[in-house]
């Protein structure tokens, strides 16, 4: 009510509140009312009575309006301004009624407004409000260009006011000496925060002119996952960023949406992460590929991130792969999602995996193979960690770990390690499926740790024992050879009869060969050792219809035998030179192997 002392003629209503007015302070200000007054007054009606409901921010904004229209000093503010530009607007508030009228005083604002970070914020803010009249005059687009101006520009360059990156200084005296602590240094995150405070159709908006701005992308996609963990709290329930960077403490979520609208603005999200590779990292994108699934996402979205995620999977953890079954599926872990995302990397990088040597190796030197190393030593931690599952079938396991080629796999103790953790917790199998399991390893690149533990390993099939301990001893024989060989060339290079064996320090002494050569029977005694337990060993392997007890007093006797030789390599030496003097017929003696192989 305006209590100027004079009686109200004009009665204007705004939603439920009513304001009892004056004619001409209205007729003088704006073009709207002045239509309206005069359409009503050419009537009889005593008492004029106008509806004005759809002015932009409602009673408060037309309250704001009257005042200036009587004259009444109004302040104006980064959150009151552009509601009263979009209401000024709809009543025609322009120069022609008077001059400096609203329109004029609130656009010189808007423009000081838009010079400072802070008060931008606040006035896109308060664009919400009043979306489309704001739209309308260009408000939001002006206020966002200078959003990302700012943003893709350096703030310690130009001073500008960010709200969490000017502190204000701290001026303490000391002995009569003021000292004043410098601020801190302004990162490329400083605009984070303050930009995950609007509503997702303004910062989408934002994105979009970051973008045209040619911002890097990865700018924009951290900037996506700080607003994302402020506003679905799935996403603050898994571990923190990799990086370990705050932003604007992202782990506190202040989220009021629905289930539903999550689902929506995650979808919107994965939308608008940039498509280049490694722009987001791998542990994100699993955060986000978590959330879709407990939100239940739609079906796009869920294989655009798996996707993503197949694309850069060497830089996968395990941790990150070991993702909770959120369907109707026994097992406690997805192993469908991680199948689809194995198979996607493999599609990728398909084209640059056949640099391979004849025997099934990876070219040295091939930097295009070091991902695909990465990612089968990944898959045999991830078969392992789900071995365990009771509910997991042999078909799937084998599934999986058939996926990866041999030649990626630099040894196979990671895929045997699993396949034992899988028959430990599946003791039911028959011993085909064991053998059809084992199928995953080759028995020639394990280890001798992971050699030794599979020759006395009950679980593993008997076949599967022979093969180990028949590699082993190949291996035993190759590493004699090597030592005779080794010892010839020196024999070559030294014809005066030295011998050059090494020191501590890795350089070469020379010995007489009379000094070799004491202890000779000895010698002979351990070749002939040496020669009885190979060919019994032959023997055995061909006989191999002892029981599997008997089978295994023999394995150990003959593991730990090898082992103490190995562990001499100058005994292994003398015993090579013995053998290539009893097994002169060598033919017969690979054929004998073969047979056994």
């Amino acid at each position: 009510l305006c209590t100027s002392g004079l009686p109200s003629d004009v009665t204007i209503e705004v939603g439920e509140m009513s304001f009892h007015l004056h004619k001409f302070p209205l007729l003088s200000r704006s073009g709207l009312l002045e239509k309206l007054i005069e359409e009503f007054c050419s009537g009889d009606r005593s008492v004029c009575v106008l509806k004005l409901d759809g002015i932009p921010g409602g009673a408060k904004s037309f309250e704001l309006v009257i005042k200036f229209c009587y004259g009444v000093k109004i302040e104006l503010t980064a959150l009151n301004a552009v509601g009263l530009r979009c209401a000024a607007e709809y009543l025609h508030m322009t120069d022609d009624y008077g001059e400096g009228n609203l329109i004029t005083q609130t656009e010189a604002f808007l423009n000081d407004v838009f010079s400072d970070w802070a008060d931008a914020i606040k006035a896109l803010e308060t664009c919400q409000q009043v979306l489309p009249y704001a739209q309308d005059l260009h408000v939001v687009s002006r206020c966002i260009d200078s959003l990302a101006m700012k943003a893709c520009a350096d703030p310690n360059l130009f001073n500008w006011p960010a709200s969490e990156c000017n502190n204000t200084q701290k001026i303490s005296i000391w002995n009569g000496i003021s000292t004043a602590t410098k601020p801190k240094s302004t990162g490329d995150d400083w605009w984070f925060g303050d930009v995950s405070s609007l509503s997702f159709p303004l910062y989408k908006l934002f994105i979009f002119a970051l973008e045209s701005r040619s911002m890097k992308p990865e700018k924009i996609a951290a900037s996506l996952m700080c607003y994302a963990n402020r506003y679905i709290p799935l996403m603050n329930r898994q571990s923190s960023f990799s990086s370990g960077t705050n932003y604007a403490n992202p782990g506190a979520s202040i989220s009021s949406l629905s289930e539903a609208e999550q689902r929506a603005l995650l979808e919107e999200i994965v939308d608008l992460l940039p498509n280049k590779r490694e722009v987001t990292s791998t542990h994100l994108l699993l955060k986000l590929l978590r959330a879709a699934m407990v939100l239940h996402a739609s079906p796009s979205c869920k294989e655009n991130l798996e996707k993503r995620v197949g694309a850069q999977l060497d830089q996968a953890s395990l941790v990150d792969l070991l993702i909770p079954n959120m369907g109707y599926i026994d097992t406690l872990y997805d192993i469908d999602c991680v199948q689809r995302i194995l198979d996607h990397f493999m599609s990728v990088n398909l084209h640059s995996s056949h640099c391979i040597i004849e025997e099934g190796q990876p070219l040295s030197g091939s930097g295009s193979l070091t991902p695909m190393t990465m990612v089968a030593t990944l898959m045999d931690g991830y078969l392992a960690e789900v071995a365990p599952d009771v509910n997991l079938k042999p078909l799937k396991f084998e599934t999986l770990a058939s996926v990866i080629p041999d030649y990626a796999r630099p040894n196979d103790d990671g895929i045997y390690h699993a396949i034992d953790i899988y028959l430990k917790a599946h003791p039911w199998m028959t011993d085909c499926e064991k053998e059809q399991l084992c199928r995953l390893m080759d028995c020639q690149k394990l280890s001798l740790d992971a050699c030794s533990h599979a020759a006395q390993n009950e679980r593993l099939p008997l076949r599967v024992i022979v093969q180990v301990l028949f590699f082993e001893q190949l291996r035993l024989r190759t590493s004699i050879s090597s030592w005779f060989f080794v010892d010839n060339v020196e024999s070559s290079r030294n014809p005066s009869g030295n011998l050059g064996l090494p020191k501590i320090d890795g350089s070469r002494q020379m010995v007489p060969v009379q000094d070799r050569v004491k202890g000779d029977g000895g010698m002979k005694e351990r070749v002939s050792e040496l020669e009885k337990e190979y060919f019994s060993m032959k023997e055995a392997l061909q006989k191999i219809v002892m029981t599997k007890k008997s089978w295994k007093t023999f394995a150990k006797r003959l593991v730990s035998k090898q082992k103490s030789q190995l562990c001499n390599p100058k005994e292994s030496k003398r015993c090579s030179l013995k053998e290539q003097a009893f097994s002169g017929n060598g033919k017969q003696n690979h054929n004998n192997a073969e047979v056994v192989h």
